[in-house]
């Protein structure tokens, strides 16, 4: 999520993946994938350089998971089965 400003000084969070357009006529309005419009005081340079640190922090935290947890809880995962084989085929 990133937070950007209302014109009456109040903050939101919005998610960025459901940013379809950005206008800036003169208010820098975010227009959202179902329609929904917001209008922010930051500029669209602005919003933009929000969106890439808030991806580039999604990026540099999926990297940073240990993948060995997620490994071996298939393997946990996968020995029971084959067991089970085992024991039918007696």
């Amino acid at each position: 999520m990133i937070v950007v400003t209302r014109l009456n000084g109040s903050q939101f969070a919005v998610n960025p993946d459901l940013i379809e357009r950005i206008h800036a006529s003169p208010d820098t309005t975010l227009v959202m994938v179902d329609g929904a419009k917001f209008v922010v005081t930051e500029s669209i340079d602005e919003v933009i350089d929000r969106i890439a640190a808030f991806r580039a922090r999604v990026l540099s935290e999926a990297t940073s998971y240990p993948r060995t947890t997620a490994r071996a809880a298939t393997l946990g995962l996968v020995a029971p089965l084959a067991e089970a084989q085992y024991e039918g085929s007696e």
